[in-house]
């Protein structure tokens, strides 16, 4: 039986300030439900490995932490990302540091890599050391950018983000959460007027995305502060069993 059909099948009560029910198949639910439906496939202790292998490697997987098994972003997104060889990249959301840590394999000479979760911060930590660049990748728990240093900045800011634009009354129950949900996008609106000033002049900075996300709401913060959205790539693709367009938005300021 496919993942789909299981979560259609299963018909599941996801509490939070309000109640959000999956009745339909999960390709045709909305966003809402759909998100409670990936929190709890990556929440799933049973049938989780401690480690995978993607991109040509083997990573270690530490419970409650976005599982790049059960999605084709991470691998897409990090094949496609320009990285700054020789130059600085910051990731923001970093989860198990595949892509983090690739960039530092790519050549990438300085890689900072921010997570809200703690879970996730540990896990990018043990994959660093696990390949050999713990030197060249820092790891540090933020919400967003609060933990840099006002002064750093990069060749490359990059964020898979979580895509789901969820209600002002929603409320986090888990740090896994915030791997799929934005209260109000406040997030993206942060990334979005914060993210600018931390690049180097001729620095780039990109946004993973999927048709799960509000991108209309996204394109009209990004036309309020000047700023272009632009697909640099994209591609049919999957999200936890949920058919969905994948891409990769870059942001051009000035």
């Amino acid at each position: 039986m496919c993942d789909r059909t299981r979560f259609a099948e299963a018909v599941r009560t996801v509490q939070t300030v309000r109640t959000v029910r999956i009745t339909e198949p999960i390709g045709y639910s909305p966003p809402m439900a759909a998100g409670a439906a990936l929190s709890d496939r990556h929440a799933a202790v049973e049938g989780r490995p401690e480690q995978f292998d993607l991109l040509g490697r083997t990573w270690t997987l530490l419970p409650g932490v976005f599982a790049p098994i059960h999605t084709t972003t991470t691998e897409l997104f990090s094949s496609w990302l320009p990285f700054p060889v020789g130059g600085s990249f910051l990731e923001i959301g970093s989860g198990a540091g595949v892509t983090a840590v690739t960039a530092a394999l790519t050549g990438c000479a300085r890689v900072t890599a921010l997570d809200i979760s703690s879970a996730a911060v540990r896990n990018t930590a043990a994959n660093a050391e696990r390949h050999g660049v713990a030197d060249r990748v820092r790891v540090l728990r933020s919400d967003l950018f609060d933990a840099l240093d006002t002064d750093g900045q990069y060749d490359v800011i990059y964020w898979n983000s979580n895509v789901i634009d969820a209600p002002p009354e929603f409320e986090y129950l888990d740090e896994l959460q915030w791997a799929f949900f934005d209260r109000d996008y406040a997030i993206h609106s942060r990334f979005l007027s914060q993210g600018p000033k931390l690049l180097t002049p001729h620095g780039r900075m990109f946004l993973g995305f999927n048709t799960l996300g509000n991108k209309e709401r996204l394109r009209v913060m990004a036309d309020g502060l000047g700023l272009e959205l632009t697909t640099f790539r994209r591609q049919a693709g999957e999200v936890g069993g949920i058919g969905v367009e994948l891409c990769l938005l870059e942001v051009l300021v000035g």
